[in-house]
């Protein structure tokens, strides 16, 4: 019976709401520039997450990290175990979480696709101590979710006049079985803390040194003090950007096309073009008149030629036989010969 209202509680905290329309990042983006051991902020849409969203005063609510594909994974003893939580294909993109009624899982990032997402990358990371925080992370794999640690954390974190002191937060207390809860983003930080990378280090005054850092308790970490850490590079894709140009388009390139042609100067290759262009149309126009001069030419010559072969003939038609006498006579003494 315990076991299931618990169940139905969980579900109830855990129910998220409709995703917006238009996401603020673009995920594409996102899953392209995404590296191993980036710590992922998500902006949850449960009921959990408005109360941690409230109590951090943070709109990011959960934290995972990026441990990148199956074949990312140097270690073989590491990649089989990741094998036994995660049994889809070997090209997706996975995060280790930690999540309410599931503990500390593995889920393939395309699940995030329609979440407001916000990436925080840890500083000068080595590629050794980034393979040393992914097995730390794998190993916390089946771990259950520290539902305690959440209410100790609210207490913490409200003012003090208002829970009295005796609801005092248990946060600060280690007991026996807490090696076997977290949450998500005190296993992340715990990572990082393997290799001394920093996220919110105490820094004091040394004698010797000068200076010293003193390591956070990772109990205290809430998803927003990654985003919050200097030592974390924050990279944002929103989904409508206003400069998606590359910066060498802002550069002061010669605006009339002129090339450089090394020893032999700077030249316009669009003048060039254009004086191609230029010659070609004066060719055209040559080859194109010459045809139609000649033909002018024979339709004149022709005419002239039908016009003289008319008048030839009207001569000839008009001409009268009694005006050539000579041509008469002969004619008629070679009949009168005859006779």
């Amino acid at each position: 019976m315990l076991e299931f209202i618990k169940t139905l509680l969980i579900n109830w905290v855990t129910h998220e709401g409709p995703p917006d329309d238009f996401p603020l990042c673009d995920f594409e983006r996102i899953r392209y520039e995404v590296r191993p051991c980036d710590v992922l902020l998500i902006e949850g849409r449960s009921r959990v997450s408005e109360v941690i969203q409230h109590i951090t005063h943070s709109p990011w609510s959960h934290a995972g990290i990026y441990i990148g594909r199956l074949h990312d994974i140097d270690n073989v003893r590491l990649r089989n175990r990741l094998s036994d939580f995660f049994k889809g294909e070997p090209n997706e993109q996975l995060i280790i979480e930690g999540y309410v009624g599931k503990g500390t899982v593995v889920n393939p990032m395309s699940e995030y696709v329609n979440e407001h997402i916000r990436i925080c990358r840890p500083r000068g990371l080595s590629r050794l101590d980034a393979q040393q925080v992914i097995e730390f992370s794998i190993q916390q794999l089946g771990k259950d979710y520290d539902v305690r640690q959440i209410w100790d954390l609210m207490r913490y974190l409200f003012p003090w006049m208002i829970l009295p002191k005796r609801w005092r937060s248990t946060i600060f207390e280690y007991t026996a079985g807490e090696t076997t809860r977290t949450i998500c983003s005190t296993m992340i930080a715990q990572a990082f803390v393997t290799v001394n990378f920093p996220i919110l280090p105490l820094v004091k005054h040394h004698e010797e040194t000068g200076i010293e850092l003193i390591s956070r308790n990772p109990r205290l970490f809430t998803p927003k003090d990654f985003d919050y850490s200097p030592y974390f590079d924050i990279i944002k894709y929103p989904f409508v950007a206003f400069a998606d140009h590359a910066a060498y388009h802002d550069l002061p390139w010669n605006k009339q096309g002129l090339v450089h042609n090394d020893k032999e100067g700077i030249y316009n290759p669009n003048l060039e073009k254009e004086k191609e262009k230029e010659k070609e149309k004066e060719a055209l126009t040559q080859d194109s008149a010459l045809p139609k001069k000649k033909k002018k030419k024979k339709n004149i010559f022709n005419f002239m030629q039908s016009e003289s072969l008319k008048e030839n003939l009207s001569e000839n038609l008009t001409e009268d036989p009694k005006e050539n006498p000579k041509e008469d006579s002969k004619k008629n003494g070679n009949h009168s010969g005859l006779v």
